[in-house]
């Protein structure tokens, strides 16, 4: 419907709106390696390697990228030792860990459901 506007309550928190300020977030919670790395920490700290090992297919250079949204957007914190050679590790925030309620309901409903969908080309 063209022109039609939808009164569903939500007003300017209308994640299908553009300038939804819960737009961004929604966009950075869903890309693939985003949710796998911040259900790796859900265990605690962890150093970049052992991230690397555990996030099987994903290149350093994307893991960089990826930890770095998730500190800048307060989700990890990434803390460096002083120590020869440095020690560098990750750790979800609190708000971080909040994060790991939805993912644990989207890993639940995967489990469930994966054998449903028709195998890729």
């Amino acid at each position: 419907m063209t022109g039609h506007k939808r009164d569903d309550g939500l007003g300017p928190h209308d994640i299908y709106g553009l300038l939804c300020p819960g737009r961004a977030v929604f966009e950075l919670l869903v890309t693939k390696w985003t949710g796998l790395a911040i259900t790796a920490l859900e265990d605690g700290p962890r150093r970049f390697g052992e991230l690397r090992r555990k996030l099987e297919g994903v290149s350093p250079k994307v893991l960089t990228r990826t930890l770095r949204r998730l500190e800048d957007n307060g989700l990890v914190l990434r803390r460096v030792y002083a120590e020869v050679p440095p020690r560098v590790e990750y750790e979800l925030t609190e708000l971080g860990r909040g994060a790991l309620v939805p993912l644990a309901h989207l890993r639940t409903w995967i489990r469930a459901n994966t054998g449903k969908f028709a195998p890729g080309e």
